[in-house]
């Protein structure tokens, strides 16, 4: 059997943004920086025609996803949730119209909890996932480094937001590498990923 090698291409890949709410903000642990991560992300996502889902934890009291990530492009395709996995129907059914994707790429919050379930649900279903180190979090980085630890043994890709950016652009002769280039000129903020434990 072949390795897999977690290669990604913009027209088999979606983007799934997990529960950036107002809410969380003082509770999760470089909650600035995911946010600057997800905004690079769906920048992206939305100059390269890759199709973003998104979804809010019981938002009636958790409020909305957070002002600094431009939703606008993808605001109803943004669902509510009360479990933890974001595989709810609604996302079930938003993935089942794209019967090219293959691959999904996933950020926002708790790496422990939301992020770990959502892979798991999405593995089972035989999707490569590929998860942001530089885009996740918890309220605690024993929480968020095990998770990732547990991640990885469940066969997620633990990656960054600009190895994916410049994995599915493929090369400099894309016809949209030099805005996605600008998106990355700038270092992903430190989020305390190779800070002790």
């Amino acid at each position: 059997m072949a390795a897999r090698l977690g290669r990604l291409a913009a027209e088999n890949t979606a983007f799934l943004l997990c529960d950036m709410q107002e809410k969380f903000r003082p509770s999760i642990r470089f909650f600035p920086e995911i946010i600057k991560v997800a905004q690079r992300m769906v920048m992206a996502g939305t100059i390269m025609k890759i199709p973003i889902i998104g979804t809010e934890q019981y938002p009636k009291g958790l409020g909305n996803t957070v002002e600094e990530i431009d939703t606008s492009g993808f605001k109803d395709k943004i669902f509510p949730k009360t479990v933890f996995s974001m595989v709810i129907p609604e996302v079930e059914e938003e993935l089942k119209k794209m019967p090219n994707v293959k691959s999904v790429v996933l950020f926002g919050i708790e790496t422990q909890v939301c992020i770990l379930q959502t892979t798991l649900d999405l593995l089972e279903r035989n999707y490569e996932v590929h998860v942001l180190a530089d885009g996740v979090s918890s309220r605690t980085m024993v929480e968020r480094m095990f998770a990732l630890d547990r991640l990885r043994q469940s066969g997620a890709f633990i990656t960054t937001s600009e190895s994916v950016l410049f994995m599915l652009l493929g090369h400099s002769k894309h016809p949209n590498f030099k805005e996605v280039q600008a998106l990355v000129k700038t270092a992903a903020p430190d989020s305390g990923l190779l800070s002790k434990v």
